[in-house]
């Protein structure tokens, strides 16, 4: 179906785009044209199964006919009508569903489509240079159909009190169409921000494709807290890939929840780019029926004196899969890391399973770095506790699930999207609030 992507690339409505943004989009054409879709003889991909998206003709999504509410997105809000939000129905800015904040103090909360216009100067030296068409056949599609997302620009000194909340959602029209959203945040010298960005379906049933990527530019001792969601339709394809570029001092803080989608995988990739820099990397991922969420995070630490710390979860029932592949690599530069990378997946299920492969590539030779991987069932010691106390052994198992899960989930430190997550689990673990 490549023919069809390069169809559509020659029917889009470049009026109005930047002509910087033609040889970026040309090059991410020729490069996904030339790569094609991964298969299973490509390392890289080779537990991810993605038969059926070659061969599904996905067109690109179009405006929905019927204009959805806003009570339509309180389930996806956190509670929090007041903060920043840039909401995305099938790809596009939706202005009535959003709330953009008044341009203060440097500030600039865009639709990228919006900033590509009128903030040139600030778009153009990050824009694809992170995350470029060569790092996987999926960001070289992303690159030529660059249009729409969000663009965010946090000043030097700046403290956002609020986490800005980039929302998309897929609705019942998406099913057959793919959308090809394009985010940039870029984070100045000292300044500090929280970021949910949340991918949600309004219908269990859809088949839709999302391709997703996100450069985050962390600069000189600038904090962020990344949170991503990813809640779509069952039936659904979701493929994305973060890259965050961090720069001296600078500290970015990132977790990721996977329940969704028929096939997700997620890239996330951070580069510590300089001394004393540090990146926190916390995942859960829960999977049932026939899902699978693939987790692949890469970590470079190419400056001395940085630090990187990674736990992923990982919940499977039924003949759902997991994968995650975890890497870590250390130049010769890079002296005196502290690396910390573990996986652990419980499986509810003897049909479930799991790939992980943490990796360690050093080439220093001062170092502390460790990694390890854990696959097991749950401990039938504490259920029996829990039975011996008069509680029902499915309800015991519920229990003890969610403990495993709440481990991680408490390293969200906002806490409006802590306690809202921290719901959504539970829900999904069928276990009522306060139990």
């Amino acid at each position: 179906m490549i023919e069809g992507y390069r169809t559509a690339f020659s029917q889009q409505d470049a009026d109005g785009l930047p002509v910087w943004l033609a040889p970026i989009r040309q090059a991410g054409l020729d490069r996904f044209v030339t790569a094609g879709f991964p298969s299973s003889k490509d390392e890289e991909w080779r537990f991810t199964p993605l038969g059926a998206l070659p061969r599904t003709g996905f067109a690109p999504a179009q405006a929905p006919a019927h204009p959805i509410s806003r009570a339509d997105l309180e389930p996806h809000l956190f509670g929090q009508g007041g903060w920043p939000a840039l909401v995305f129905v099938n790809g596009r800015f939706a202005p009535e569903l959003s709330q953009l904040p008044p341009a203060a103090d440097g500030v600039v909360t865009l639709p990228l489509a919006r900033a590509l216009v009128s903030q040139p100067g600030l778009v153009e030296p990050h824009l694809g240079r992170h995350a470029g068409p060569e790092a996987t056949p999926f960001t070289a599609l992303n690159a030529a159909f660059i249009q729409d997302g969000a663009f965010i620009r946090v000043p030097a000194g700046a403290e956002l009190k609020d986490p800005i909340l980039l929302l998309f959602v897929t609705t019942a029209e998406a099913a057959g169409q793919v959308t090809h959203p394009r985010n940039l945040i870029v984070v100045e010298p000292g300044a500090r921000v929280s970021l949910v960005e949340s991918y949600v379906g309004l219908d269990q049933d859809t088949t839709s494709f999302t391709n997703a990527v996100t450069e985050v530019v962390v600069e000189e001792g600038a904090w962020v807290e990344h949170t991503r969601i990813q809640r779509e339709s069952e039936a659904a394809y979701h493929i994305g890939y973060s890259h965050v570029h961090q720069a001296a001092g600078s500290h970015y803080r990132s977790f990721t929840l996977a329940m969704g989608g028929l096939v997700s995988r997620h890239n996330l990739h951070t580069r510590l780019n300089a001394p004393e820099t540090e990146a926190l990397l916390y995942g859960l991922s829960i999977a049932h029926r026939d899902q699978l969420v693939d987790n692949h995070t890469a970590i470079y630490h190419d400056q001395p004196n940085c630090r990187s710390w990674e736990v992923y979860k990982a919940i499977l029932d039924d003949r759902s899969r997991g994968v995650f592949n975890g890497k870590v690599f250390v130049t010769p530069e890079a002296q005196k890391p502290d690396a910390k990378q573990t996986s652990r997946t419980l499986l509810l299920s003897d049909h479930a399973r799991v790939n992980a492969k943490p990796q360690l590539e050093i080439f220093a030779d001062d170092v502390k770095c460790t990694h390890g991987a854990t696959v097991g069932y749950l401990d039938p010691m504490p259920q029996f506790y829990f039975q011996s106390r008069g509680i029902p052994a499915d309800r015991a198992q519920r229990l003890l699930t969610y403990a495993f899960a709440a481990e991680v989930l408490g390293e969200v430190t906002v806490d409006a999207v802590r306690e809202a997550l921290d719901l959504v689990v539970r829900t999904r673990l069928g276990i009522s609030e306060g139990a």
